[in-house]
């Protein structure tokens, strides 16, 4: 299994799964949750809008993982995930956790053999670029060691790819997959 870091635009991403970061409502919204609604089309609102009508009334929960198609993307699928809010006092660390381990096994259940994930919560939801990479790192990390030992338990998924959107977001991931190679 590949697990790797890279600077760049996760719409442009040749995987079978994205990852977004999503609001709860699932309706769009800035950052990387609009740029995948702008590059999606509009078909992405209206699957999101049926996952809301038949599926999550309230809303996706903190921490929780649901796939719609990637529409007009490369990738087949979008994962949408919701990460915690630190300006909103959503600050354990196990709802971060949540969002990357529930947007890999979905992915897994996809039968995705690559996957490309963003910085979950780092951006305007406020959490520290290196607790994020220390947390999606350490998440990948598990899957790569399921790998290994039980290499059914992860279906046919071969590549992890974080996809960061500045230098600065590269090199703290960067750093935390070179303190974790084994």
């Amino acid at each position: 299994m590949r697990i790797e870091a890279v600077v760049g635009d996760i719409t442009t991403e040749k995987v079978d799964a994205i990852v977004n970061a999503a609001n709860s409502t699932l309706l769009g919204g800035g950052g990387v949750d609009g740029a995948i609604h702008r590059a999606a089309g509009p078909s992405l609102l209206d699957a999101c809008q049926k996952v809301r009508d038949t599926e999550l009334p309230d809303g996706l929960p903190v921490g929780r993982a649901v796939a719609t198609p990637g529409f007009a993307l490369p990738a087949a699928w979008v994962i949408h995930t919701v990460g915690p809010n630190l300006h909103a006092g959503e600050d354990d660390p196990a709802l971060l956790r949540a969002c990357f381990d529930s947007s890999l096994e979905l992915a897994i259940q996809l039968g995705c053999t690559g996957i490309a994930l963003p910085a979950v919560s780092a951006g305007v939801y406020g959490w520290p670029i290196a607790e994020v990479a220390e947390v999606a790192v350490a998440r990948a990390r598990a899957v790569e060691q399921r790998s290994h030992t039980d290499p059914d338990a992860v279906g046919r998924l071969e590549l992890i790819r974080f996809v960061l959107s500045s230098q600065a977001n590269h090199e703290a991931f960067a750093r935390e997959l070179e303190r974790t190679s084994s």
